[in-house]
């Protein structure tokens, strides 16, 4: 049997193992954020990036979008249920990471 299509960390990999999901999951766990302020939060990510990587954690159930009729638009990203389950992972990674950064 291979772990591929039966592990459930490759099923969770799949969903936010990318470099930029975990960063804009991240990002969203004090809120809602307008599509601007997200992207100010992770400068290095390109818009085509940023604009790939949302529509596909929208896809998998993990951020809501919402559009709102002004001009310009207005567009804001939240977590959705699904999202906000990752919480505790999200939060135990950064503090991993503050934990064992090497400075250099």
């Amino acid at each position: 049997m291979s772990c591929i299509n039966t592990c459930p960390l490759y099923y969770t990999m799949n969903l936010i193992g990318t470099k930029w999901k975990p960063l804009v999951l991240f990002h969203l766990l004090d809120g809602a954020l307008r599509s601007g302020e997200l992207q100010k939060k992770i400068p290095d990510i390109s818009n085509k990036m940023f604009t790939q990587t949302v529509r596909e954690l929208e896809e998998d159930g993990l951020i809501c979008r919402k559009v709102y009729p002004v001009v310009p638009p207005k567009v804001e990203y939240y977590l959705s249920v699904r999202g906000k389950s990752l919480e505790d992972i999200l939060y135990r990674l950064d503090k991993w990471g503050s934990a064992h950064r090497l400075v250099d």
